[in-house]
């Protein structure tokens, strides 16, 4: 089992979404998240001021999936979060060692 963390574009969330819908991943975590990489942020005016925004808005989206579907997992994601522009994020992918149900005591692959 894998753990997907992907940090992406707030707008691009609907386009991640359902490309996630059409390869049957059935659920998500969404944060809203700030912060920055090659981007740095960037410089606003506010009433005639400079301010300049370091941290800038983006969505964390985490998933849990079994092994066999995290090539598709991370195509789709990649493919509807680019832009083509720098600040479109990065997907991480740590392993999974145990996933539980709460409700059912369901344990790993049965609980994802």
């Amino acid at each position: 089992m894998k753990l997907v963390s992907a940090i992406i574009k707030p707008f691009k969330l609907e386009e991640v979404r359902s490309a996630l819908d059409e390869i049957g991943v059935s659920g998500m975590t969404i944060s809203e998240v700030k912060g920055f990489g090659r981007q740095k942020g960037h410089t606003e005016l506010y009433r005639g001021a400079e301010y300049v925004i370091d941290f800038l808005p983006k969505i964390k989206i985490e998933i849990a999936i079994t092994d066999d579907i995290l090539d598709k997992v991370t195509e789709a994601i990649a493919t509807a979060a680019s832009s083509g522009k720098i600040g479109d994020g990065k997907i991480f992918i740590c392993p999974l060692e145990q996933a539980i149900r709460i409700r059912t005591g369901e344990t790993d692959e049965e609980a994802i």
